[in-house]
């Protein structure tokens, strides 16, 4: 016999059987009506795709540079913060903004510190920024513990949270700025007379040549924030920030946007059993949770006036208050991407993919673009390095990295915050190469 004969439950499970069997209607539409509401409440977080592309790079190759007097600007600064015993690292990072942008565009440079300045740090940037150096030092109200946090308390805090290995959870300065970073940065006096930021950090390198003017691309095209690399949060930093900013969208009645979506991993499970998903980390009171994604913000070039919207800053403020900022790590980058995801449409939001960026370990690298290098222009001038060979696919301009491969880390969040402006669906085989670098 090939098969053998199918038999009957024996035991327990035919006794079970045996008392369900007049109860197999109901419990069969129970299912499905179960099945039914899980597929529904997953649907509603499906991210709809646009017809056409809603973000596009601002050019695909090199530009000449409009060096007129008359050329049009924006009211902009890039920004460090940096320490005075960072100088050579903030050097390497001036030098190379300075050599692959600001040597035709001359926007001002401001450094901010919460120490005095050391006269050797403000003398070699003075000789190597060529619009202008600016060194402002960030007072303690704007950098240290609020007043209506306990300080005893934030301090066991940080130093439990080093104990445990949080990432640069033992330290206080990191606590510090990225409170810093996440509300009293933009309403800085030194900030005021400016509507645009790009914000760097000390030992970062740019690869490619930037011939045009971001800030100029970005109010022409009604952009609101620019980021190079996406990735996921270290889940043990904020195990609580997604449902307190969750809970604030619920409290402001924000609509869900199609940004929103894309930060939302849905919960499989049908309700109640999905309400009781909750009581765990990053999840919303709805049982839904975070997927982690969010923009690097040691790159981003973005509109002051969006973050100093009553919008925005009462949702700092709250956050502020709950003290989180020290009872964990809460990151800016975290907060950043939460609040663009809960208050902007998703044009609103630029991927600078033909700007050549690393920092750290992490890197976005794009290819060049195949004729369009401008090698003969006066304006440009004799590249200031090697420039890589030419790709079909390209859209670099004079990039010195191997555009071979376009970054070193899993492309998995970039796909995920950016597909509310992508009119192509990626299929399941992208979806898991992406988990991959």
């Amino acid at each position: 016999m090939l098969f053998p004969p199918l038999t009957r439950p024996r035991g327990p499970l035919r006794t079970l059987l045996t008392r369900l069997h007049p109860y197999r209607v109901p419990l069969i539409l129970l299912s499905l009506a179960l099945l039914t509401e899980v597929y529904l409440h997953n649907s509603y977080y499906n991210i709809r795709h646009p017809a056409r592309d809603l973000d596009v790079p601002f050019h695909t190759s090199c530009q000449e540079p409009d060096l007129s007097p008359t050329a049009p600007r924006e009211s902009a600064a890039i920004v460090m913060l940096a320490r005075n015993h960072e100088v050579e690292k903030a050097l390497r990072t001036v030098i190379s903004i300075e050599k692959h942008f600001n040597r035709w565009f001359h926007y001002p440079i401001i450094f901010l510190n919460d120490e005095e300045w050391d006269p050797e740090f403000i003398s070699t940037m003075n000789e190597t920024v060529s619009g202008g150096a600016k060194f402002e030092v960030v007072s303690p109200e704007e950098w240290g513990f609020p007043s209506y946090i306990n300080e005893d308390r934030a301090r066991q805090a940080i130093d439990r949270q080093g104990q445990q290995g949080v990432l640069y959870g033992g330290l206080e300065s990191y606590h510090h700025m990225c409170r810093f970073y996440s509300g009293k940065f933009y309403t800085l006096k030194a900030l005021r007379e400016y509507k645009w930021y790009w914000r760097i950090e000390p030992d970062v390198e740019f690869y490619c040549a930037l011939t045009y003017d971001p800030f100029v691309e970005m109010a022409k095209h009604e952009k609101v924030y620019g980021f190079t690399v996406a990735l996921p949060k270290e889940p043990a930093t904020c195990p609580s920030l997604f449902r307190e900013v969750a809970d604030w969208k619920d409290q402001q009645d924000y609509p869900t946007t199609e940004l929103w979506k894309a930060m939302i991993s849905p919960s499989w499970l049908p309700w109640p059993l999905r309400k009781m998903m909750s009581w765990f980390s990053h999840r919303d009171r709805h049982g839904d949770g975070w997927n982690l994604c969010h923009y690097w913000s040691n790159f981003e070039i973005a509109s002051l006036d969006f973050f100093r919207s009553n919008a925005y800053q009462d949702l700092f403020e709250h956050l502020d208050r709950t003290g989180g900022f020290y009872s964990e790590r809460w990151g800016d980058a975290p907060v950043h991407s939460l609040a663009l995801a809960m208050l902007l449409d998703s044009h609103k939001v630029h991927h600078f993919e033909d700007i050549g960026y690393r920092h750290d370990w992490y890197y976005q690298c794009p290819a060049n673009a195949p004729g369009g290098q401008l090698l003969e222009s006066e304006v440009l001038g004799e590249p200031a390095f090697e420039v890589r060979e030419e790709r079909q696919d390209g859209i670099g301009c004079r990039c010195e990295c191997d555009g071979s491969r376009t970054r070193n880390h899993a492309s998995y969040c970039l796909n995920r915050l950016t597909q509310p402006n992508k009119s192509r669906r990626l299929g399941v085989w992208g979806w898991t190469r992406s988990w991959w670098p």
